[in-house]
């Protein structure tokens, strides 16, 4: 399959490690919030935080390793959007299946309401969307400025 010139095994392996952090962190905060540890020290694992630094690395990195330009950006941001809310989703519907809370279904994260709900693990599809786009705008603008600061590197994909 190919996206925008790249097939989707060369966007995976361009974030590869990117992608693996987000995996790691997503299922860490949700093994740790099953397992009972403290939700002050389980926010410490932030996939939120994660996406922030990895839109604002790639919105530079696409650019500057001569992967590509605003459309390659688009379907990197993603690939992270989708990966992230599917462990996120995932979470939510542990909590419903099991009846019980994790980090991805407590009130403190759900809007102040119960995040056991089928409707809290859709609106986390609707998240994969809207969250692309706004990053990809807010990106677009940061490869816009680097792209004019000087020309790509010499960089290939296999180097990030």
């Amino acid at each position: 399959m190919k996206i925008f010139g790249k097939r989707l095994s060369e966007y995976i392996g361009f974030q590869r490690i990117f992608l693996l952090l987000i995996l790691v962190v997503g299922l860490l905060r949700l093994a740790l919030s099953v397992g009972d540890v403290s939700i002050s020290l389980v926010k410490w694992f932030s996939i939120t935080g994660l996406m922030l630094i990895g839109f604002v690395y790639y919105s530079i990195r696409v650019h500057t390793s001569g992967f590509g330009s605003y459309k390659q950006l688009l379907a990197v941001l993603a690939i992270q959007w989708a990966l992230a809310q599917a462990i996120i989703i995932g979470g939510i519907a542990l909590a419903i299946f099991s009846g019980k809370d994790n980090a991805y279904s407590i009130p403190e994260y759900s809007g102040g309401s119960d995040g056991k709900t089928w409707f809290h693990a859709l609106a986390h599809l609707v998240v994969i969307i809207v969250g692309t786009l706004v990053f990809w705008g807010v990106g677009s603008a940061l490869m816009f400025f680097t792209k004019k600061m000087g020309p790509a590197g010499n960089a290939t994909a296999a180097d990030s």
